[in-house]
């Protein structure tokens, strides 16, 4: 197969199929995650990130390289979530740049266009790392470029050459980053970019792919489905599911007996054993408790924790806001500044709200939320200044790509990496003070923060030197795995020790949704026998996932 030009539909196809594909692989792509953590999302982000591109441009009927090279920066530019969806609507955006004023696309034309995406991704990121998405991304424009300079002219042969490079520097990026080589994996968002890339080639060939993408749009909801869906009960918030890979005996009787330990923590039970594996699936408040019965019969795959309380939450919240738009407002009236904060869990929440922030965007570690969310909240804030808590490193590419687009207000994104950053942000914001002055202090006044987090192994690895096996206890700091183990209170404690510091004197902690009052209590004791004489604040986070987030300053 000939081709040495491709017209807007052809791309158009070719992007959609790409996205669909990075779709189909999402989950495969989150648990190439460097910490064993239940809440990998780079696949997540991603494909958020280019459905929201593709949504746009499968809503185009007949598009021209012009629009369709629009609907596919905006969307993704929106879109965006987490790092790894900010830099690929940065590749998206740069290509786009580089094809929009023609008809069609030549070798020449394409080559140069990677070239423009890489340029404008890396501009995008303040401090570039090799062994990432970037480099995936930047050793297919070389290749490109030199199949340029060669001459090359036919699609066929440019995009297969390009993909199979790709793939050579994807599988060299553990070489780049041993963080990487230790977890026995390959970058995750550069493997996520090599699924488009396949997708689209796939569709340039020919081959039947699935170009479905849903652009229906749904009527608002009215306050009668609202109430009724507030009213709903969910008795048991977290889906989960998993495979036990079997290393002993399950039979009838073992089978039975699981069975009866979930619905004594849940309800919603399927277990489905065949051969040498077992399909569970359970809703339960109690994820941790299913999975360590779990592991006495074997290892663990294919896991998947989802919180329906916060997603039912989240769809109350959007149900509500489309009601509350179709109703005039009286604006209120402009303060000198505001807060937009990121957050998850109801304690948090609380506590955020407490201190005069003025939203909070659901969302954190377990979902990051999108520039689009982040453009939303600040619509709502009617304020002079307005100062942006990401509260997770995954979300200030996201926060800071809000602010570029921001023309008629002053927007200072502080980077706030942690929760227990945000809370001291908030808290040092001095009232009149500039905004630029402001952000200088609070900027300033984060970097005295340490944070760990306390969560559970996914998988078996190392890290850090640290043998980590799947279903045990986690303690992760600001830079790396600070303590592993079996016993929670123990890592926990063990975490804080690693984190502390002979001038510090205030520990936070903050215990999650799956922690009694009691074991936080306790946890609290003793940290304060080991410290006697720092401030021990215990207060209530109510997060998911993570057992306790702990501060120390």
């Amino acid at each position: 197969m000939t081709l040495n030009t491709i017209d807007a539909k052809m791309l158009s196809k070719m992007f959609l199929a790409g996205a669909k594909n990075l779709e189909h692989k999402k989950e495969w792509i989150n648990e190439l995650n460097v910490f064993p953590v239940p809440d990998g999302d780079t696949g997540t982000n991603m494909t958020m990130t280019i459905m929201a591109a593709a949504k746009e441009a499968a809503a185009l009927e007949n598009p021209d390289m012009m629009t369709l090279a629009k609907a596919i920066s905006s969307g993704s530019l929106r879109g965006a979530r987490g790092n790894s969806g900010v830099i690929l609507s940065q590749l998206l955006r740069g290509f786009t740049k580089g094809i929009r004023e023609y008809d069609e696309v030549t070798v020449d034309i394409c080559a140069d266009a990677f070239a423009k995406a890489v340029e404008t991704a890396y501009k995008a990121v303040m401090k570039p790392k090799e062994g990432t998405i970037l480099t995936v991304a930047k050793g297919m424009a070389e290749k490109a470029a030199e199949l340029q300079e060669e001459g090359v002219t036919d699609f066929t042969t440019f995009i297969d050459e390009i993909i199979k490079h790709g793939d050579y520097v994807l599988s060299q990026t553990p070489e780049m980053l041993p963080v990487l080589k230790q977890a026995g994996v390959v970058d995750s968002g550069g493997q996520g970019l090599m699924e488009v890339m396949k997708g689209a080639y796939d569709a340039f060939l020919g081959k039947e792919v699935d170009l479905s993408i849903s652009v229906d749009v749904k009527p608002v909801a009215s306050q009668m489905s609202i109430d009724a869906q507030a009213d709903a009960d969910i008795k048991f918030g977290y889906c989960t599911e998993f495979i036990i890979m079997l290393n002993k005996t399950f039979n009838i009787k073992h089978e039975m007996d699981f069975k009866a330990y979930l619905e004594s923590i849940g309800d919603s039970i399927v277990v489905v054993a065949d051969d040498d594996i077992v399909k569970v699936h359970v809703h339960t408040n109690d994820p941790g408790f299913a999975i360590q019965r779990a592991l006495k019969y074997g290892a663990l795959s294919n896991m998947k924790i989802d919180n329906m309380r916060l997603e039912h939450q989240e769809k109350l919240i959007k149900m509500s806001e489309k009601e509350v738009a179709s109703v005039e407002e009286i604006p209120a009236e402009k303060k000198e500044a505001g807060f937009i904060a990121v957050s998850v869990g109801e304690g948090i929440n609380e506590i955020f709200k407490g201190l005069g922030v003025d939203y909070i965007i659901e969302g954190g570690q377990t979902m990051n939320p999108s520039t689009e969310d982040m453009l939303n909240a600040i619509d709502k804030v009617n304020a002079e200044t307005i100062y942006i808590l990401p509260n997770n490193k995954n979300i200030i590419l996201a926060a800071n790509q809000a602010q570029a687009l921001i023309k008629d207000k002053d927007i200072r994104v502080i980077p706030t990496k942690t929760v227990p950053q945000g809370i001291t942000a908030v808290i040092n914001y001095v009232p009149g003070m500039s905004g630029e002055e402001n952000e200088a202090a609070m900027t300033e006044e984060i970097k005295a923060v340490r944070t760990g987090q306390v969560t559970y192994a996914v998988r078996d690895t190392v890290i850090d030197d640290k043998e980590i096996k799947q279903g045990d206890y986690m303690g992760i700091g600001d830079s790396g795995i600070l303590s592993v183990g079996t016993e929670m209170e123990d890592v926990t404690f063990q975490m804080v020790q690693e984190m502390m510091e002979d001038d510090y004197e205030l520990i936070s902690i903050y215990y999650g949704a799956e922690v009694t009052e009691e074991a936080a209590e306790e946890l609290r004791a003793r940290v304060e026998e080991a410290y006697p004489s720092c401030d021990i604040e215990l207060q209530y986070g109510g997060q998911p996932i993570y057992y306790y987030i702990v501060s120390a300053e």
